[in-house]
């Protein structure tokens, strides 16, 4: 029986993902200039000829990486900025998911890597530079909102709202690469203790 339309995107899409999987977790490990095309399709197990039906070359598939990444980054920022919350809530329930991100997913791992990788480098196709350019600040832009209403409102500590947002991305990377590179995972991460930095105590949590 002929698969309908619907059943072949799904098929192209899973195609996609396994390919853009296997291409994250050769670039993390190997770079991008060592890793070749045969790496990625040896990895998501399909034939490398099969690949160039989805990708021209390994460059372009670094560059969707590096766009998904940072149109996921920027999604999640703007659904906890659109929360029905306070600041401070917001905040918190930022902290705690991405702390649980961290913990549980390879992917997001790999992925702050590459970033991290990507931003560092020259050696990148220009389209990567480009929309790492483009897009990047737009996640600290909107937490140093939140920062700024959080203040007004007496739930977020004083301080320049954008040196705060910076403390709050650069405390989940770090955490993100340590986990990524270090075997050691014996401590429990606590969101709350990367919230204290930036969240006005109560009375009762003061007495507490």
């Amino acid at each position: 029986m002929a698969r309908s339309k619907e059943q072949n995107e799904r098929m192209r899409e899973t195609r996609k993902e396994k390919i853009r999987t296997a291409a994250l977790s050769q670039f993390v490990k190997q770079g991008l200039f060592a890793t070749r095309i045969q790496d990625i399709a040896v990895e998501a197990g399909i034939a490398q000829g099969l690949l160039y039906h989805y990708y021209g070359s390994k460059e372009e598939i670094f560059v969707d990486l590096i766009n998904d990444a940072l149109d996921k980054t920027i999604e999640a920022s703007y659904s906890v900025r659109d929360m029905e919350a306070d600041p401070g809530e917001k905040i918190r329930f930022a902290l705690e998911r991405l702390v649980e991100i961290i913990e549980n997913s390879q992917t997001f791992l790999d992925t702050c890597r590459l970033i991290t990788q990507a931003t560092n480098s020259t050696a990148i196709p220009k389209a990567a530079q480009d929309l790492i350019q483009e897009k990047r600040n737009i996640p600290y832009q909107v937490i140093e909102k939140i920062m700024a209403a959080g203040q007004k409102e007496g739930t977020i500590i004083a301080g320049d709202p954008k040196m705060l947002a910076i403390f709050f991305w650069t405390s989940i990377n770090g955490l993100a690469i340590y986990y990524a590179t270090n075997n050691n995972r014996e401590v429990k991460l606590d969101y709350r203790v990367i919230a204290s930095m930036f969240l006005v105590k109560t009375e009762r949590e003061s007495e507490e």
